[in-house]
């Protein structure tokens, strides 16, 4: 009997480790539009970083083998996927890809604001990790939609394609905007809208929010805010 048992679990430990399987395609879809000055736009990448780095939401990532894209997004024809698909395997890979978001250019600086045009975008690209169960759109921004396709448009197709939209609503121009977007914008069971009152807040507001949507779906946290 002593033997067979030392067989199996020698077997168990050599045994090849087959790869988790993607919990989570998550588009981080940033406003670059004309009303976002240079000062607005470094917060808003370095806070978005230090979101990631969150010790939780990286165990979150990394434990469900997450897929991360960077979209930066204004006016009708002013949408870019700065940092295509990346697959979280490890904690090197998401600090990888933090460093990336750190670093990335900013393409257009004076354009308008295109909420629609930039769902569309972020919505064409979970074509490319269809083996992930959950396909999320972080959108973040600080006005309406001035221009191109109305982002409720996009709802229908939304539903058909089983994604969930979720939003960063910075007020400092407009005291509205998380209205709009609950109105206009997220989509999906559980959608949200999280308030930042100006771009200063920007930072642990979207920790939050990346807390909210990815940590709690792989991890008891009790408290999160």
């Amino acid at each position: 009997m002593f033997f067979p048992r030392v067989f199996l679990i020698s077997s168990l430990l050599t045994a090849p480790v087959a790869s988790a399987a993607c919990d989570l395609a998550l588009v981080l879809a940033v406003d670059i539009s004309g009303s976002v000055d240079t000062n607005e736009y470094r917060i808003q990448m370095d806070g978005l970083a230090e979101g990631l780095r969150d010790g939780v939401v990286a165990e979150a990532l990394v434990r469900g083998q997450a897929k991360v894209l960077l979209l930066q997004w204004s006016g009708t024809t002013r949408q870019e996927v700065s940092i295509p698909w990346v697959e979280i395997r490890d904690f090197a890979a998401l600090e990888a890809l933090v460093t990336r978001i750190e670093q990335v250019e900013r393409p257009w600086r004076n354009y308008s604001t295109a909420i629609g045009e930039a769902l569309h975008l972020a919505m064409s690209q979970f074509d490319a990790v269809s083996d992930c169960a959950r396909r999320v759109i972080d959108l973040s921004g600080d006005g309406t939609s001035n221009e191109g396709r109305h982002p409720a448009d996009l709802r229908p197709k939304l539903i058909e394609a089983n994604i969930m939209v979720n939003a960063l609503a910075i007020e400092q121009s407009d005291a509205d905007l998380t209205s709009y977007y609950y109105e206009n914008v997220i989509q999906g069971d559980g959608a949200f809208v999280a308030t930042a009152t100006t771009f200063a807040d920007y930072p642990s507001r979207i920790r939050m929010k990346l807390l909210r949507e990815v940590a709690r779906q792989t991890a008891d946290l009790g408290d999160l805010p």
